[in-house]
């Protein structure tokens, strides 16, 4: 076990309640699902132990967006905590890692390799996820389906969580958040994949040290937008000015990894990306997974709370794609638990605005029944 002590001294937050001190403990997990599936999976739970949570406290459990790693939601989880509710509301989160991103990525390197390129499949994700929750391996002692879920993804992972729906075993969350899912139709979708494979290859993917990955994204517009605590955690600079806000323990390899790697055996110093630029192109490159999910949309709706929540500004996914998922494939928004837009946050939301996601995961997706009854 490690633990993560986390200051929430917001200077530039509207909620006083939330500049308080929250000391959460972690644990770190590798799960091996083979035979079932054949990579390996790695996983990270959250909890405070000083909390006494309701006997209805949620378990959230967490996927990433393409080209990030499962630690980009430790600042939203501080947020969460930091929160009047939160502890009530929330037993623990868990956050697990793509197959080949973070952590995980450095485990199967060499297997990702065979079959896993120049496309990577939406649905490995779903079910990789899939055997996660539903236990078909080993290295986690938790029963999910004694657990009230809540499944929380990001981009590419809202699809795979909701592909992960369809597989068996069934399970069941008390509830699907998707923020800036990436379901959207075929045709667009194509195009925007080969613009984003396109961008990902030749994207910058070495540099001298950790400290200079963290200054030239700094340095970066559109870096800039990201809430520099996911910012410092996915660069992971070992500079203890940089971590005042995050103290943490650990191998600290979640976005950048130390040279050498398979994909770059002959360079011995530096860093490079935990995910390889190759497997997040291969990630952009799969056309079936959104497709698949907007055609089983309208019944998951149906079967489970799922709330919507978008950036206010559409700058990856039309404002059109956006409409038409919710009135085409989910049959208009009287079949969600909920739709919100966050102003000024783009497809990134996580990245840039991780205290409006705690807020809206708080107060409307783990508001407790009793007062969504009322409501």
């Amino acid at each position: 076990k490690s633990s993560l002590v986390f200051n929430t001294q917001f200077p530039h937050s509207t909620c006083p309640s939330m500049a308080t001190s929250t000391t959460l403990s972690s644990q770190s997990y590798v799960f091996d699902p083979r035979p079932n599936y054949p990579l390996l999976l790695t996983a990270k739970r959250y909890w405070d132990p000083a909390s006494r949570p309701d006997p209805d406290a949620a378990t959230l459990i967490c996927g990433h967006a393409a080209g990030f790693h499962k630690e980009h939601y430790e600042p939203m989880v501080q947020d969460m905590y930091a929160l009047p509710g939160g502890r009530q509301r929330i037993r623990e989160v868990w956050a697990v890692d793509a197959p080949n991103h973070g952590e995980a990525a450095v485990l199967n390197e060499e297997m990702l390799q065979w079959g896993y390129e120049p496309s990577f499949g939406w649905q490995d994700y779903g079910r990789a996820l899939h055997a996660f929750v539903a236990g078909l391996g080993t290295g986690v002692d938790v029963d999910f389906s004694k657990r009230r879920l809540v499944f929380v993804g990001h981009s590419w992972s809202a699809v795979a969580f909701t592909l992960a729906l369809t597989y068996q075993p069934p399970i069941k969350p008390d509830a699907l958040v998707l923020l800036e899912t990436m379901c959207v139709k075929n045709e667009p979708t194509r195009a925007m994949k080969n613009f984003l494979a396109g961008g990902a290859e030749k994207r910058r993917d070495i540099w001298a040290s950790k400290e200079d990955a963290y200054k030239m994204f700094k340095s970066r517009p559109s870096w800039q937008k990201w809430d520099d605590r996911v910012l410092k955690l996915y660069a992971v600079s070992e500079d203890p000015v940089l971590f005042m806000s995050l103290k943490l323990k650990g191998s600290k390899e979640y976005g950048l990894r130390s040279l050498p790697t398979l994909e770059y055996p002959d360079k011995h110093s530096g860093v490079t990306l935990t995910c390889s630029k190759r497997q997040e192109a291969a990630v952009y490159r799969d056309v079936m997974g959104s497709s698949i999910v907007y055609r089983t949309m309208k019944s998951i709706v149906k079967d489970i709370p799922v709330h919507v929540i978008w950036g206010a500004a559409d700058d990856y996914i039309p404002r059109s794609d956006k409409d038409e998922l919710i009135q085409s494939a989910m049959g208009g928004e009287r079949n969600l638990a909920s739709l919100n837009r966050v102003p000024g946050a783009g497809h990134l939301i996580a990245q840039t605005h991780p205290r409006e996601c705690a807020q809206l995961l708080v107060d409307v997706v783990l508001k407790p029944k009793m007062e969504k009854a009322r409501l």
